[in-house]
């Protein structure tokens, strides 16, 4: 009796999708390639709440530190803008930044002097390279046209909401070395025009799994459905659809993503659609074929026995069949339309400025390939390699562990 129970439970049945679950636990590299992939949607996800430069597109930008070396530091004093900016909550501004209501100027010494404070700008010829400022225009938006009085101890101004203050410079002076005079380290350094890379890189990463997403979904609800509808029905609804197919395939795919692009004009979302609205065809063909293969299988015969209609036998039937094959080429075409992306970015039809773009970062550096700053090329350029890579080698093994044969 013990036996019987010892051999019951272990041949206990699981899900398919279960078994491939645990399956795909086992593989090390596939494990590896999930979680770097996650990683990297984590970060875009999060997007401005974790980057250097929180700022809409990442786009602050200082000229005075422009190109500077990975691991660079550079002292900034924070100087209050005399604007009213209003402080976007966590959920908000992960999606769409935090305008900055300071205006950074990098500095290579300062001193206070009485109410003010004297500072030496970083990379100006003397003597242009002094400026004093009054210690409430640091600190406060003060008001336009309002003088600042002092008496030797205490500040007295009007700030733009119209509210008088009275401050002692002591107190302002320990609050500007506080809060206001910071050191910011640019992991990956500076472009050009003094935006940090690192920022730059993880905005940008949201294109790229936006793009992958958005495209593949179009592509699958499309490719999917007319690759199933011809080859279950097969007859003339085959001939129709595989026609069109034919026509779209016979058109190259670079220009047609240009073509829709021109059409729909470039922009974030227009992109999205003008990949994915050429992606289809490949998993029509081949959902196509599979579904051809599975049509005469005795599980499609009862259901039609059983009463069942035809969308119910296709899409609840033969499709949960073919998973494995949709997943790898789901996989694929995402790491396509990650590169048409970055290729339509680099020639300029494709995300536009100031939306940061792996393929606008090549493109807007490629120039300081032969140069000293060669890696402002590079780095998201590597981006793309690692990111597509990823996609490519997790879609083979999703397909080795949902493959029945083998499990």
């Amino acid at each position: 009796m013990g036996l019987f129970f010892q051999n019951k439970k272990e041949y206990t049945s699981q899900s398919i999708s279960k078994a491939a679950w645990l399956k795909f636990k086992k593989n090390r590299q596939g494990m590896f390639l999930l979680l770097f992939v996650v990683f990297i949607a984590l970060c875009a996800i999060l997007g401005y709440l974790i980057t250097p430069d929180s700022t809409p597109y990442a786009n602050e930008q200082l000229l005075e530190i422009r190109l500077q070396k990975p691991g660079s530091s550079t002292r900034l004093l924070l100087i209050r803008k005399n604007q009213a900016i209003k402080k976007n909550n966590a959920f908000h501004k992960m999606l769409f930044g935090q305008t900055n209501p300071y205006r950074m100027l990098p500095l290579s010494s300062y001193r206070f002097h009485k109410d003010s404070i004297i500072i030496e700008r970083l990379h100006e010829t003397p003597p242009y390279n002094i400026s004093a400022y009054s210690l409430a225009e640091i600190v406060y938006p003060v008001k336009s046209q309002t003088h600042i009085l002092s008496d030797g101890r205490y500040l007295h101004f009007t700030d733009i909401y119209n509210q008088s203050h009275s401050i002692s410079i002591q107190a302002l002076q320990t609050q500007i070395e506080k809060e206001h005079i910071i050191t910011k380290k640019h992991l990956l350094g500076t472009d050009r025009y003094g935006r940090d890379v690192l920022s730059q890189l993880i905005i940008g990463a949201r294109v790229s799994l936006s793009v992958g997403f958005i495209s593949v979904s179009i592509a699958l609800l499309i490719g999917v459905f007319l690759g199933a509808v011809a080859g279950y029905f097969r007859g003339w609804i085959d001939d129709i659809i595989m026609w069109f197919i034919n026509v779209v395939w016979s058109i190259p795919t670079l220009l047609l993503v240009i073509a829709i692009s021109f059409a729909l004009g470039a922009g974030f979302w227009q992109i999205f659609v003008a990949i994915g609205l050429t992606m289809w065809v490949d998993i029509a063909r081949v959902v196509r074929g599979q579904v051809i293969s599975l049509r005469e299988k005795e599980f499609v015969e009862a259901s039609k026995a059983m009463g069942f209609n035809h969308l119910t036998i296709i899409f609840k039937h033969i499709i949960p069949n073919i998973s494995g094959t949709i997943i790898v080429i789901a996989a694929s075409n995402f790491a396509s339309a990650i590169l048409t992306e970055a290729g339509l970015s680099f020639l300029g039809i494709g995300v536009q400025p100031p939306m940061p773009s792996w393929g606008s970062m090549i493109k807007e550096n490629y120039g300081y390939i032969i140069l000293d700053y060669a890696y402002l090329a590079i780095i998201p350029g590597i981006a793309i390699m690692l990111l597509v890579l990823a996609f490519m080698l997790l879609g083979n093994t999703i397909r080795d562990v949902m493959d029945v044969k083998e499990n």
